[in-house]
């Protein structure tokens, strides 16, 4: 075999390693970014999640510092009717 035939096989045996290599991190691409939007979906349920407990927190501290005596009704009320809108302007946000 003359030595330009053995340097074109060459070629073409380096040309189809570079194929298969390109194929494999085109594989592996989608793979990672499958993952990126399972993560995303993760992050954004955690997100939710959160918000919702910190709502929970706000208003078991509420209801506690409503448990002992107080002659500070009339704040406390207000306080709840704050409380009322901010998620009530939550909920409109959420349904946009």
């Amino acid at each position: 075999m003359s030595v330009i035939a053995k340097k074109l096989d060459q070629v073409l045996d380096r040309t189809q390693k570079l194929v298969e290599l390109s194929k494999a991190l085109q594989e592996h691409n989608e793979l990672i970014n499958l993952e990126n939007q399972s993560l995303k979906i993760a992050l954004e349920t955690s997100e939710k999640k959160k918000f919702e407990l910190e709502e929970k927190l706000r208003v078991m501290k509420l209801a506690k510092s409503l448990e002992g005596p107080s002659e500070k009704t009339l704040d406390i009320k207000q306080k709840i009717n704050e409380f009322v809108r901010e998620i009530d302007k939550c909920i409109v946000l959420l349904n946009k």
